[in-house]
């Protein structure tokens, strides 16, 4: 008996020594030790579910083509792109750091992300203190870019204004101005901010600044009503493609029909459900790519993409998820990254890799470059809804 109880303890030992090295073997990359040396994880997050359910698609669809591609071709110097992504639902808080720590426990070594603002600022000082090297393809605010280990694709919020008030202005398009804004949004906040300002510089006069908060985001008669009765040729609006679908349509009800113009939270917009896309013909705004352009890397996005994803037309979103994987396979050729290396090991090299000197030639802009601050350079394209499509306003 007591050699029975011998023997079942010893392999109740050995058991629990197994279990322990089959669940701690994946653990190292999450620890920041580093993996497989063939093997970089790259993990994103964003809304895949959800009203902004189709940015965080976008994302992560154009982020597994274009690791797919890298990996077809061999890899970078040997070396495999794994990607993971969470849901986290565009939320503020909770849910996007648990998102975060997801990534995490799956051995993400480089983020791509997160999709949205909000919860980018959620984790920018998880992925801070982490030490992971965070490349965000469409959080636009500043504050996501405000540690030196995170860097953005997509304009920062100040440009977006800056250049859709000199896009107005050296065009012609309009004199007398309306904005509706979100005051509960960073995005929406940041980019009227900066619109105002440049605005008045250029000689545009904005005759109606009408504001909404999160809470009251489905009734516009108001604001709408004080942009007609300013006589605003056209109105601004640095939000989102829900809410400024419900516009259109209230603008229409209320005879109201100025030009429209908007920044990359519209992208999306022809995709709004039961949305009558006529109501968005001659709505213009800015962004860094157009599906229509006759560039060769655009048609070949564009083709690739809608072969995989059931004839769906990427978005910007799309455009810059797939141009920031791009930019970290040539920043990890440059700096021979190995996927057994630290986590704080190769967000160092990175970092340092990204600011000198290192120029990006992709679908959202030619000879991309990054400062210590983060954002990018590059120079936005206008695009119009035409005919239910969007197409590039300078071909």
């Amino acid at each position: 008996m007591k050699i029975a109880k011998k023997l079942m303890a010893l392999s109740l030992a050995a058991v629990m020594a197994g279990s322990c090295l089959t669940a701690c073997g994946d653990s190292s990359k999450a620890d920041g030790k580093g993996g497989d040396e063939k093997t970089l994880v790259i993990g994103g997050s964003g809304p895949l579910t959800g009203g902004a359910a189709q940015y965080g698609t976008a994302v992560k669809n154009a982020a597994q083509l274009a690791v797919d591609e890298i990996n077809e071709a061999g890899g970078v110097d040997g070396v495999k792109f794994k990607l993971v992504f969470e849901d986290d639902e565009a939320d503020k808080g909770d849910k996007a750091v648990n998102a975060y720590n997801a990534l995490k426990d799956k051995g993400m070594q480089v983020m791509l992300g997160t999709v949205t603002t909000g919860s980018c600022l959620a984790v920018i000082d998880k992925t801070k203190q982490d030490n992971v090297f965070q490349l965000t393809p469409s959080a636009s605010a500043q504050d996501v870019i405000k540690n030196d280990n995170a860097f953005q694709v997509c304009f920062t919020d100040p440009n977006q204004g800056k250049a859709s008030a000199d896009y107005i202005a050296q065009n012609n398009i309009a004199k007398k101005i309306a904005v509706i804004y979100d005051n509960s949004d960073a995005y929406s906040s940041g980019i009227y901010n900066t619109f105002k300002s440049e605005a008045s510089e250029k000689g545009l006069d904005i005759v109606a600044e009408q504001s909404f908060t999160s809470d009251s985001k489905t009734d516009f008669s108001a604001q709408i009503t004080a942009a007609k009765n300013a006589n605003a040729e056209l109105l601004f609006l640095p939000i989102y493609y829900q809410e400024a679908s419900l516009i259109l349509a209230q603008a229409k009800s209320a005879g109201y029909s100025p030009k429209f113009f908007g920044c990359d939270g519209l992208d999306g917009l022809l995709d709004v459900e039961n949305f009558d896309k006529s109501l968005a013909e001659g709505v213009m705004l800015l962004t860094p790519f157009a599906a229509d352009a006759a560039d060769d890397a655009t048609q070949k996005f564009v083709k690739a993409y809608k072969e995989k994803y059931n004839n769906e037309t990427p978005n910007q979103f799309a455009a810059d998820a797939y141009d920031g994987v791009k930019v970290i396979a040539k920043l990890v050729e440059k700096e021979k990254i190995k996927g057994n290396m630290s986590t704080s090991e190769i967000c160092d090299k990175l970092k340092n890799a990204i600011t000198d000197g290192f120029s990006y030639d992709g679908l959202t802009g030619q000879g991309m470059t990054w400062g210590k601050d983060g954002a990018v350079s590059k120079d936005p394209k206008a695009v119009v809804i035409k005919d239910g499509a969007y197409s590039a306003l300078d071909k």
